[in-house]
């Protein structure tokens, strides 16, 4: 998996942020990746409890036979999210083809951060099995006032506890599967 974060265009990547919004672009390369079908899954965590985990996206449900498998070696996935004025964390998934657009509920603060965990806490990448891939964090809030959402996406084991263990309120941990 190959990420790059926003855009190469200084201009873009300011006005990104002034705006809010996060940009991620994933790139998973591999020569088993071709024929495989793919499933991107979210669970709501809530004062460190799993509230929800559902289903974002799954190729062989999609109902268009070119779309079900990759058709490469390589699968493009770009990600944009903003925290919207109604506290929804407003997420788009596009993929080369098609895109897909949730938005689940959120606080009231403008400190998410989008993390991609795969790569910060140096996670496993494999096939027919669900590897985390994504967060969607708050900091977490050092006994100095000080916060920080690296010491949370790197951290690495135990992600569904990491409301327990930092004492995060509200995040959101995205997985993916190929098989």
């Amino acid at each position: 998996m190959i990420s790059d974060y926003s855009s190469n265009n200084p201009e873009i990547r300011d006005i990104l942020q002034f705006e809010g919004i996060e940009y991620l672009k994933l790139k998973f390369v591999g020569k088993e990746l071709k024929e495989k079908s793919y499933q991107l899954t979210v669970k709501e965590i809530w004062d460190g409890k799993i509230v929800r985990d559902t289903i974002v996206f799954d190729s062989k449900t999609i109902g268009i036979e070119q779309f079900e498998k990759v058709n490469d070696t390589i699968l493009n996935l770009k990600v944009i999210s903003k925290l919207t004025n109604k506290n929804k964390l407003k997420m788009t998934f596009k993929f080369p083809r098609f895109s897909i657009t949730k938005e689940y509920d959120a606080i009231e603060t403008n400190e998410y951060s989008l993390r991609n965990i795969a790569e910060e806490s140096k996670m496993e990448i494999g096939y027919n099995k669900k590897f985390y891939l994504l967060a969607y964090i708050l900091p977490y809030e050092r006994e100095d006032g000080s916060k920080s959402w690296c010491e949370v996406g790197t951290s690495g084991k135990e992600i569904e506890k990491w409301g327990e263990k930092f004492g995060i309120e509200h995040y959101l941990l995205f997985e993916m599967k190929f098989e």
